[in-house]
């Protein structure tokens, strides 16, 4: 299928809401990869208004949106206990146009959840299962959007229904000058693009499909070394499922193959609290810079050059050969402090690392063999 519909659904909805296009973006990708998100931040900030628009762009699906209080109750969430039921001692509820029977849901102010209802909400958002009466009912549950106003506090009980959230995203007011004069301007109506269910089906089994390189593995794992090393540790089920996004960012983008570039989206998934983001960020945009890349293409072809030329002149047995070789030495010597240099700079790309070792080694093999030239 193509994407191009998924990207004018992208178009349109950042027409509509101004200064979110990373949200918008991910509430694309938690459709395209059964993930759910979390957006959190003050009123106002538009966050009730973009993630209702789920249950507007795909035709056919059942859409449930409730705004909870601390006196909210399960009734509200999981349906009415069965008065016929009740009076025969079955505590069953109906659930259907309730939650467990959604395929899209929006909780407001998720985190006012009381215990009533925090148990049975785990569950559903974790396994696509609810218990009614002691019956596991499947739900047919793609995505939850969440939203809340406030951060979870140490204590409140809330750090399991908190984990649940592949994505998570710090909303806040328009940033721009210019952006908030425009939104204020605006009095258009956009007409957003729509898909059905069984058109979703299909995007989010080319989804699956889409490759993921060793290359990006290996970026995967030191990122999350340098998080370790800086006493932040996401977990392994985080890491793990957090590949189902990069191939979804991936496919929505129109490509089968997960870049480098991809894991931007992790510096919205791997955090836990907000103070770590910044930290987070910085280390995974060392690591996608493409600048690096770019250094690598450059250098490596000119040093292979100078170890070919290096081994032809050692072929010739003439003072102008022995010249030639101790020239061509510190020429590589010369690229290999580049590299060196760069490494201290940018500690965490382990593909520098590597680079620094081979051309040492080969350096310091290649210096051998020339002493007894």
């Amino acid at each position: 299928m193509d994407q191009e519909r998924l990207r004018q659904i992208v178009k349109s909805l950042n027409a509509m809401f101004y200064d979110r296009h990373d949200e918008i973006e991910a509430l694309i990708i938690a459709l395209l990869s059964r993930q759910h998100i979390l957006f959190i931040g003050p009123s106002g900030t538009g966050k009730s208004a973009l993630s209702s628009m789920i249950g507007k762009i795909v035709e056919g699906s059942h859409f449930f949106q409730h705004l909870l209080t601390r006196f909210s109750t399960p009734d509200e969430v999981f349906g009415p206990l069965s008065l016929k039921e009740l009076e025969q001692g079955i505590y069953q509820r109906n659930t259907n146009g309730m939650l467990p029977e959604a395929d899209f849901a929006f909780i407001d102010e998720i985190f006012k959840a009381n215990s009533a209802i925090l148990n049975a909400l785990l569950t559903l958002i974790n396994e696509r299962i609810y218990y009614n009466n002691g019956q596991p009912i499947i739900s047919p549950l793609k995505t939850l959007i969440a939203s809340s106003n406030e951060y979870i506090e140490e204590g409140e009980g809330l750090e399991a229904l908190y984990d649940r959230f592949l994505l998570r995203y710090d909303v806040q007011y328009i940033r721009e000058q210019e952006t908030f004069l425009a939104m204020l301007k605006d009095d258009s109506s956009q007409q957003v693009p729509t898909i059905t269910l069984d058109e979703l089906y299909l995007y989010q089994k080319q989804v699956e499909l889409v490759h993921i390189p060793d290359a990006i593995f290996s970026s995967l794992a030191t990122i999350r070394k340098e998080l370790i090393n800086i006493g932040i540790r996401p977990s392994d089920r985080r890491f793990k499922q957090s590949l189902s996004l990069l191939r979804a960012k991936a496919y929505l983008n129109g490509r089968m193959k997960v870049k480098r570039d991809d894991l931007v989206l992790l510096t919205n998934v791997l955090w836990e609290k907000v103070e770590e983001r910044d930290q987070i960020t910085k280390i995974i945009y060392e690591i996608v810079d493409d600048s690096v890349d770019t250094f690598i293409e450059r250098i490596s072809p000119k040093f292979e050059t100078l170890i070919m030329d290096i081994e032809h002149s050692m072929m010739e047995n003439s003072i102008a050969a022995k010249e030639s070789v101790g020239d061509l030495l510190l020429q590589g010597k010369s690229l290999y402090l580049e590299v060196q240099e760069l490494t201290i700079k940018m500690p965490n790309r382990q593909e520098l690392i590597e680079l620094k070792n081979n051309m040492h080694k080969r350096l310091l093999d290649m210096t051998k063999q020339v002493i007894g030239f």
